[in-house]
This record gives structure tokens, sequence and C-alpha cells, in this order.
């Protein structure tokens, strides 16, 4: 609040907008006094309002204007922010338990105890949102908390207690979003932002009922125009809130029917009802008519009657299905002769126990107009100023990602309370991982996590922020999205179990064969990518015909294969370590352990093998000329046939490989030269005809070949 002239205290400015008209006030709090500055009341022109409701928002907001320049006239400052109340018309409420748990045990502070009521709150928007099976939207609009607890006991006030868990039971009203929108948008366009919204009953018992006197098992009933709003009191605290919808309206409708007269001049007779004996009107043919206070008495008691059973059945339902000890009454309806005798008779008590409250409840209110009269009508009005010192239950306005949205403000908000209240995805606020690879190896699952992405970028009024960054009203707040990070990708030889090579020993030479994985049945390198839900086998062994392959070796059909000392075929399995021998002839045992068993250091050769037992290698070795001259045996090799050649391109160069029938992917590189050595954080990608290709896989006349280092 803006503010020109200077007064002993913040001013507050309360409006209370009713059905029937619209009081405004203005005043300070000093101690436990509140002074009143100024205070002024319009009626509506129109029904502008209905039980509670804005039907037209135009004429209501000029109405506050109206108000607002005669308030700002009388204490010399410019008036900006107000406190509303709205009324209880749809009310519905939760109660709820919620407790925090300390780490150890410790003092209790105002902070603590802000932070355990709002988690009260949040817990009953949760509940109420699970039971609610509307599609309207409701909002919370106060709050009261029934009892404190500490270490599960109750407690009435926690503060500077020790304590290891406290807990609340709290009450949370909530009305429609129509209802509360239609108050921010009437008060908006008069040039005023709300910043606190509270619920009509629970100003007036501010003011009706002191804090002293809640102990006993009272009801407040705030008759006004078009409801009558309900609160309880027990043991210390409001313990329940209702409303029905019909109230001072009903009295004035039954008035015009029988006098023949509009609205306002129905409204205007009611209230000389409680005045004069005979009242003097004018009905709509324009005709100068009287009618006696007993008579219109006798009109209203029907509705009189109605409205008296329906508040006495909702204090008992309120009540656990039982009447109340006393109950006091405020708002103007409530003043119509014979409403508070018939509310006793309803709920069953002394009628001295149902009473009008106003001057008397009035003590610590100061009025600084001394013309100003005490009386019921502005106890509401006084309590929603005063509830403005009591809590922040208002609402706020922020534009996110250029649309303006609603925020109950619980003077914590942050970037993340408008994001949800925005319904962002939550998933798009963090950096998200690329998709997972998952696969089998050996018979275990294995999963891969995605790489992270970026993060969302925040930035509020244009500075940079993040998702806990704080926010206020009119903020201007902006999210790009965050972005996935790439999905997860690894080559078989990256996995842990892979080892690059197998070593053998072949006719007593140290072999290095490159290892390989089965992949789904398909033998792999280790430059393969793993695919999604890829079986992974790893493959410690070679068999001797995928030796004798790699080697590029033709053996006689009639050779003897041994592995580790004992006669083999072609699919025998060679692990590592493991010896293999070929030969023509047929070894007997002992030579077999002579040639498997040298001492260390000594260097088995050929020609250590009986004269019977023939040379054989790897046939790009050729063995010695001396040797293909011996007279037993004969060649343990066939003789190759030539070599035919084969064009094919490598990298966009023509590339002519010589010297076999056949040819796999690995040879090659016998006549194109690529460097293999190890490049931290790379590795080697090779295609043939634009797709993945193995080392092992053959090659035709024509492919085109790619071989090139890529980032891992």
């Amino acid at each position: 609040m803006e503010e020109v002239k200077k007064y002993p205290g913040k001013l507050v400015f309360g409006l209370d907008i009713g059905t029937r008209s619209i009081v405004g006030t203005v005043g300070y709090k000093t101690g436990d006094q509140f002074y009143v500055v100024a205070q002024r009341i319009r009626e509506h022109e129109t029904r502008a309002m209905l039980d509670g409701q804005i039907h037209d928002i135009g004429r209501v907001s000029m109405t506050i204007s109206q108000v607002k320049t005669e308030l700002e006239t009388a204490v010399g400052v410019r008036l900006t922010d107000v406190c509303i109340a709205a009324a209880g018309r749809v009310l519905k409420t939760v109660t709820i338990h919620t407790e925090t748990a300390f780490e150890e045990e410790r003092e209790v502070t105002e902070e603590d105890i802000y932070a355990l009521d709002s988690k009260g709150i949040e817990t009953a928007y949760e509940q109420f949102n699970r039971e609610n099976s509307s599609d309207v939207t409701f909002y919370c609009v106060g709050y009261s908390v029934v009892r404190y607890y500490m270490n599960n006991y109750v407690i009435g006030n926690l503060e500077s207690h020790k304590a290891r868990i406290i807990g609340v039971d709290l009450i949370a009203t909530f009305l429609p979003e129509d209802v509360v929108d239609g108050l921010y948008k009437a008060v908006g366009q008069a040039g005023l932002e709300v910043v606190n919204l509270t619920l009509e009953p629970i100003a007036a018992i501010q003011v009706a009922i002191p804090e002293m006197y809640r102990m006993l098992n009272i009801a407040l009933v705030d008759v006004g125009a078009g409801t009558s709003d309900i609160s309880i009191t027990q043991g210390g605290s409001i313990v329940a809130y209702g409303m029905i919808p019909m109230a001072g309206d009903a009295l004035t409708e039954a008035v015009a029917q029988h006098c023949l007269v509009d609205f306002v001049t129905a409204e205007q007779i009611k209230r000389e009802c409680g005045e004069k004996e005979t009242i003097a009107y004018k009905d709509i043919m324009g005709l100068d008519q009287t009618v006696k206070r007993d008579e219109l008495l006798e009109v209203m008691r029907p509705a009189v009657e109605s409205m008296t059973k329906q508040v006495s059945d909702k204090i008992k339902e309120l009540n656990g299905d039982k009447s109340v000890s006393a109950v006091f009454v405020v708002g103007g309806g409530g003043k119509i002769p014979g409403y508070t005798e018939k509310l006793a008779g309803e709920l069953g008590i002394q009628p001295e126990r149902v009473a009008l409250r106003g001057e008397e409840v009035m003590a610590k209110i100061q009025f600084l107009e001394k013309e100003t009269k005490k009386d019921s009508l502005l106890v509401t009005p006084i309590g929603i100023c005063l509830s403005f010192y009591e809590q922040s239950n208002s609402f706020v306005f922020v534009t996110f990602n250029n649309t303006r949205i609603k925020l109950y403000d619980t003077a914590r908000l942050a970037v993340v309370d408008a994001a949800l209240q925005a319904d962002f995805p939550n998933e798009s606020l963090f950096p998200r991982r690329g998709a997972a690879l998952h696969f089998m190896v050996d018979g275990h699952a294995r999963m891969i996590r995605g790489e992270l992405g970026e993060a969302s970028v925040i930035t509020v009024n244009g500075s940079p922020a993040d998702i806990h960054t704080p926010i206020h009203a009119n903020d201007i707040i902006c999210v790009q999205e965050s972005t996935a990070g790439a999905d997860a990708s690894m080559e078989i030889g990256r996995l842990p179990e892979y080892h690059a090579i197998i070593r053998v020993e072949v006719n007593e030479k140290k072999i290095d064969l490159p290892k390989f994985a089965a992949v789904n049945g398909q033998l792999q390198s280790g430059f393969y990518d793993i695919r999604e839900n890829d079986r992974i086998e790893m493959l410690n062994f070679y068999t001797v015909r995928q030796i004798v392959e790699f080697m590029d070796v033709i053996l006689d059909r009639n050779m003897n294969i041994y592995v580790n000392n004992k006669l083999a075929d072609l699919e025998t399995k060679v692990y590592e370590n493991f010896s293999v021998l070929w030969t023509m002839e047929q070894m007997q045992l002992s030579d077999v352990e002579q040639y498997e068993n040298k001492s260390p250091g000594e260097a088995a050769t050929y020609a250590d093998l009986p004269d019977d037992v023939e040379e054989g290698g790897d046939a790009s070795e050729g063995g010695s000329e001396e040797a293909g001259k011996r007279e037993k045996p004969e060649a343990s090799e066939k003789t190759k046939e030539p070599g035919v050649p084969m064009d094919i391109f490598v990298n966009g160069t023509p590339v002519t490989l010589r010297g076999k029938q056949s040819y796999i992917f690995v040879d090659l590189f016998d006549f194109y030269h690529f460097d293999l050595t190890p490049r931290p954080g790379k590795r080697i990608t090779t295609k043939k005809n634009k797709r993945d290709a193995q080392y092992m896989e053959p090659l035709t006349t024509g492919d085109m070949i790619e071989i090139y280092w890529r980032d891992n």
C-alpha cells in the first residue's frame, strides 16, 4: 500500500464484497488494538451478485472503485493492496493430521511451525483432489489449526519447546475456481492487488469469538444477503466450517412479492421493519402504500423458519450431530426480529444463548471516525483486516512461458511451483538420459545407461534462475525444456569380460588370435556395436578350423591333428595357452610328450621331431627349401593353387587383393595401410557397402569398404 500520510502502523485495506453491499475498511494495528481509520459502504445498484457469487464483474468492480476512491480521500493514502474474503458458497472442507520428525530432539522455531502448517495444507489439497470427482477446479481459501502436537502430546504453542516430532490437526477450506476468479477479476479491474484472501466465517470469528471463548462449544453464524456462513469452536480451536445458500435476500424477495415492489425498495422496507411499526412505500404502479410491521414479519416468517431450520441442521451436522452451547449471530440478515429466537428453538437451547454480536465484541476495536456505530454488520469487514495479521493465504499471479497462472501464496513460492501449476512436464525440468541399452552377457542381464542431456534453461524476469529460485507476484518466468542425452552405446570390446586376444601355440609358434563373441549365435568382433536385447556369449576359444582359416593354412585332409597331446579334429576347441600340432603321420604318445614337454628355455623345432614327422606351419612362411626336399615324408601341406586377384575400394581408393582363392575382411590390411594403434576415446568403425562389417566376413569383387576412427 503506497502511503503519503503517515500512521502509527501499516495501513491494511479490507473489502467485504457482499451480495447486497460492499464495505471497505482501512485501519492499522498497534499492540492488541485495531484502529479503524475510515470505513465506507456502497450498495450494489443492481443484483450484480447472487448467493455470494459475482454475476456482473464490471458492475461489482465499479462499486469497488467508488468505495476505494472515497476511502483514499478519507485517509489521504493511495490504496493499491487489498484483503478480501470469499463467501462459503459450495464450501468444502478437509480435516487432516500431519507430522514432521527431526533427526534429533531440538528447539522448535517459528519456521518449523510454518513449514508444518504448509505441509498440512499441501496434504489436505492432495486428499481433496483424490476425493473430489468433479471437473471443477477448487482453491484452498483458508485454513485453521485445530491443535498442535509435541512428541504426540497436545500442546497450545510449539515455539521454543524441544521436540523430536511435531504434528498438527488442521482444517483446510476449498471453494470453486469461478468464485475465487470472480473476486480477483473484480478487484483487479478496480486497480487493486489481493494480498490476502480468507473465508468470511474465518474473518468473522476473528472479532466475534475472542480466543478465550473458543474453549466453549460455540457456533458463529454470519447471516449475509446470499449465504449464511457457519463456524464451530471447541477446545480452544475452530473445529468446523459450513454454509447454507440462504440468507437475507430470501426475506427481501418475500417482501417484494407481498408489497409488489422492486428488490431495492423491498430491501428498504425490510430494514425499516426493525425500526418502525408502519412503513410507507410506493409500489411498481406508483401508488402510495403502507404496511404494518407485524404484517411484514408474518410474510417473512416462512423464510425465517426455513433459514433457521437449515442453519440449525448444518450446525448439528458440523458439531457431531448435536447442538452447541451457544450461538453468536453477526451480519445484517440476522437482525430481522424473531431470527435469534427461532434459531434457539430449532437448536433446543435457551433463547438468551442465541444473540447478535456487535459492540460487545469490539472492545479492542477503536473507530477514529466518531460517528461510526459499532454494529454486527461491521464484524466481518473488520475481521477481514485482522485476518491479514493472522495468516497470509492469498493468491499471486505470475507469467509462465507467456501464460498467466495463479498460485496459492505460501510465501515460499519457487519456479518449480509455477511449473507444476502450469502442468509443465516434470521430466522437462531436469536433464534426461538417452535410452538405456539392455543385453545379456553369458546369461547375466546387463544395462548401460544413456548419457545425460542438458538441464532446462530458466530465467525469472530475464535473469538466470533454477527450479528453486523464489518467485513473487507478477514475475515473468521462462523455461526452456531440458534435452535428452545420447542413447547408450557400447562395443563388445569395451566389456570387462572381453580380452583382445587368445594366445595359443601352433606347431611350436606363439599365435595371437583376435577374440570373438557370439551375438545371438553369430560371431562378432570386438568392434561390434551392441544392440537392444542382444544375447552375448564371450568365446574364449577357437576351433582348430578357425585357427587354420586365420593362419591361412591349407591342411591335407590326411593330416593328424593334436590338441594338448590328444588326437583332435577340426572342430576341437582350443583355449588360452593350448598347444596345437598337425602332421601327416600318427605320433606315438611318447613322441607327443617329448614335443609338448621341452624343458623351459629349450626351443622346440621341427628338426627335433622324429624323422617320420614332417614340418607344417603358416603357409605364408612356406618352410625352408631344405625341409621341402626331405626324402621322407613328402610335403606336409598341399601346394597352394595360384591366387585369384580381387579388386575392391577402401575409403574410395582402388585396392587389389592377391595370393588367395578367396578373401575375408582382415586380408585387406595386407594391401591397404591403416594405423591400428589404439587411440584413447576412439574406436574403429568398419563398413562394407554402407553396413557394419566384421573382420571374418568374406569379401567380393567391387565391395566398397570404409575404415575410420570415431569417438566412443
